[in-house]
């Protein structure tokens, strides 16, 4: 389960515009090297985490796996979403900060 302080931020990132959502949007920042962080939630099939996983280690960006479909899509104000790529590097390590605890 989700705490409430992390999906709070979230959705603080989000209304900030500082968050991207969908697998392909994504994919297409990282090789621009807009995204700061991503995280994946935890019943993501094994094909998208290891995709994503890849593809952050290639870029060296960090990845968690964290929360579920449905908590990283409330926590948006959004429906369930599989894949978060966050694009400021402050909201970045702070959410890195709270999820790492």
């Amino acid at each position: 389960m989700m705490n409430e302080p992390i999906q709070q931020f979230l959705g603080l990132a989000m209304r900030a515009g500082q968050v991207k959502t969908g697998e392909s949007v994504i994919l297409n920042d990282l090789k621009k090297n807009k995204i700061k962080l991503v995280i994946v939630a935890t019943d993501a099939s094994k094909n998208t985490t290891k995709l994503m996983r890849n593809k952050c280690d290639s870029y060296h960006i960090p990845l968690r796996i964290f929360g579920t479909r449905a908590e990283l899509g409330q926590a948006l104000g959004k429906a369930e979403r599989v894949n978060v790529g966050i694009t400021d590097k402050g909201f970045a390590s702070k959410l890195l900060s709270m999820i790492d605890e």
